[in-house]
């Protein structure tokens, strides 16, 4: 069963571990429990996005695999796709990565509720109950999977009563075809709602040092009910990394779509980067590690997912695991970065005209 996982691993290091290396891949990943139901995962996970582009060139499958396998080996087992990745073909790489690991070892995440609309592309939500169910099975078939470990509504269906999605879900759960429920950008109601049909094991919202809309309403709410709190893009989409900054986004890329990195804005946010770099230095760090380790000190329910699609830059994000800071730290921290001054709103352009973009506007029919 390790053969494949170990050969994928072993192709980005040297063949005979130098001694820091063997030091490097014993220091373990934290694990964390997602909801009160027994959801139990790394306390970093790896969101899956870029491996077939999105913010970069896409990965073949090999070179896919091997972050994964990376991932794995240094203690990374929770990892997070959708069917709107690719779309499906991300599912399909993952898949083929898993077949190479422990399955019991590991804790796979995917989501369904996007879906295209139209011939010309346009994007669309639904969470009808017999959609929900061939999502489900749909998305088993790509993994090669007998089960989902966590399954999320993507984004909210405002058409349609969150107590007919939920109760789709809990069937498959009674069916052992999924595990652990979550909800992606969904309001407070909404969550509340939900969690009152089956327990909601995790609520996944973007989160980061220019991305903390949720502070006031949703985390409070989630450790009140008892559901983790998965953070996506916590490095900003790179951009705490220098993306936009240090280096041109690619032109490939989708990023030029959201309204902070357009030039105008990125003029205005390179001010945030170098605040961040300056604080970094002082904490040892780099600037992406201290954007990443100010999440994963947000508490004990909150997992971070970065994504990326190089064997140093998940180095990197698994080594901010070692950041440490105060609590006056963290603080001063978001003291000097913040929100307030971020240029550019959070959405993709393609979703701003849309009810369902954001958590803020995700309330659904009363059943």
């Amino acid at each position: 069963m390790y053969a494949g996982y170990i050969q994928g691993v072993t192709s980005n290091l040297a063949l005979s571990p130098s001694l820091e290396d063997e030091q490097r891949l014993s220091v373990g990943v934290p694990r964390a429990k997602l909801g009160t139901q027994g959801l139990e995962v790394s306390k970093q996970g790896l969101g899956c996005l870029g491996l077939t582009g999105a913010y970069n060139l896409p990965l073949d499958d090999d070179a896919g695999a091997a972050v994964v396998a990376h991932a794995f080996r240094r203690g990374v087992t929770f990892f997070d796709t959708s069917d709107y990745y690719g779309p499906l073909s991300n599912e399909i790489l993952l898949g083929k990565a898993l077949k190479q690991l422990p399955r019991e070892q590991v804790q796979l995440a995917t989501k369904f509720g996007l879906r295209r609309e139209d011939a010309g592309g346009a994007w669309g939500v639904c969470g009808r109950p017999e959609y929900v169910r061939a999502c489900c099975e749909a998305s088993l078939r790509r993994l090669g999977l007998d089960y989902i470990d966590l399954y999320y509504q993507h984004r909210v269906d405002t058409t349609v009563p969150i107590e007919d999605t939920v109760g789709e879900l809990k069937k498959l759960v009674e069916e052992g075809k999924i595990r652990y429920i979550g909800l992606s950008e969904a309001s407070p109601d909404t969550i509340r709602r939900a969690h009152a049909v089956h327990p909601i094991s995790a609520v996944q919202m973007e989160w980061s040092l220019w991305s903390r809309d949720i502070e006031p309403e949703i985390v409070p709410l989630c450790r009140e009910l008892g559901i983790g709190i998965v953070a996506y893009s916590p490095i900003g989409r790179g951009f705490f990394g220098g993306r936009g900054v240090k280096e041109e986004v690619p032109a490939v890329s989708n990023l030029l779509g959201y309204p902070r990195f357009l030039a105008e804005n990125l003029e205005k946010n390179k001010q945030i980067f170098l605040k961040t770099e300056s604080l970094a230095k002082k904490h040892q760090c780099s600037s992406a590690q201290l954007a990443l380790a100010w999440v994963l000190h947000q508490g004990d329910d909150v997992v971070p997912i970065p994504g990326t699609t190089k064997i140093k830059n998940l180095e990197a994000n698994i080594d901010a695991l070692k950041v440490k800071f105060t609590g006056e730290e963290l603080k001063g921290i978001a003291s000097q970065i913040r929100q307030e001054d971020v240029a550019g709103d959070r959405p993709h352009t393609s979703f701003t005209h849309t009810t369902w973009s954001t958590w803020k506007y995700a309330d659904t029919p009363r059943k």
